[in-house]
């Protein structure tokens, strides 16, 4: 019996991946002959085609780690059977929840010329120190910070990271700030070029999926980790996370080092502590910029 619905259960996948698939193409279908035109939807691009499944499905295989999907059903001992397939299973099953803290750098001098410039202001040093104290004072035990390499995301990081002693660090360009995917409903006061989007969504959808998901198996106790970047990436990651229409990062609002909190259970579900808190700081010392 159980064999029986592991196999359903890996049909079922496949059938919902088929569905969104599917829902794709219904989405940027041609127009109907015999008629007026249809306008035809702008295609996503190639990276983001099958990035979420149809409205009110919630996917979850979101990660692509559910143990029936990590397990060849087809390669089974004849003798042992069900057994054997429960226990490989069971082998794949996320046992520890991942605290997942994603800060947003301080305020920096957005007139620098250069990437280099771009350091942060004697103001967006003292909101770090802040986000330093508040992560110190939750009296966790984290277990590494990773970062963008950009620098007013590495500023950042090393001053947080004096009130963290001991975790480790690790930079990444993966984490840098983009362009995701292009906002829906649009906006008029920020238009990237379109190849900006087809660059930088794909390096971010990357960094989503390398980062975000559940713990490993082999992961005996729950983690939390700290990832230090930029708004549009932490707004990007929290709709993709809770299976929100990736389109509307653009309606979330972060201030400057502020802390953004998920959880993800073993099970694969994800929660939202935290959105952009900044209560931990003055209210003279909190920007947007």
């Amino acid at each position: 019996m159980a064999f029986r619905q592991a196999l359903q259960l890996a049909a079922c996948g496949l059938a919902g991946g088929s569905a969104a698939v599917l829902f794709s193409a219904v989405a940027v279908g041609k127009p109907r002959a015999g008629g007026d035109a249809e306008t035809r939807a702008a295609e996503p691009p190639g990276w983001a085609v099958g990035v979420r499944p149809p409205p009110g499905v919630w996917d979850p295989n979101w990660d692509r780690r559910e143990p029936v999907s990590l397990v060849n059903v087809r390669k089974r001992n004849v003798e042992s059977g069900e057994e054997e397939l429960a226990s490989r299973l069971d082998h794949c099953k996320a046992k520890a929840t991942r605290h997942i803290f994603l800060i947003r750098h301080s305020q920096y001098h957005v007139d620098g010329s250069l990437e280099k410039d771009r350091t942060l202001t004697p103001l967006g040093r003292e909101q770090a120190e802040l986000t330093g104290l508040r992560l110190a004072s939750l009296g966790l035990k984290f277990d590494k910070i990773i970062h963008s390499s950009m620098t007013r995301a590495t500023e950042t990081t090393d001053i947080i990271s004096k009130h963290l002693p001991g975790v480790c660090r690790v930079s990444t360009d993966l984490l840098r700030e983009g362009a995701p995917i292009e906002p829906d409903p649009p906006v008029t006061h920020w238009k990237p070029e379109a190849v900006q989007y087809y660059e930088d969504g794909a390096r971010i959808e990357a960094a989503f999926r390398n980062y975000i998901h559940r713990a490993d198996a082999r992961q005996e106790e729950d983690s939390y980790e700290i990832f230090i970047c930029h708004a549009n990436v932490i707004r990007y990651i929290v709709c993709r996370a809770l299976q929100f229409p990736p389109e509307g990062w653009l309606r979330l609002s972060l201030n400057n080092g502020s802390i953004t909190h998920l959880v993800i259970r073993p099970n694969g579900r994800v929660a939202l502590r935290t959105l952009g808190d900044t209560g931990f700081m003055p209210p003279n010392k909190i920007t947007r910029s």
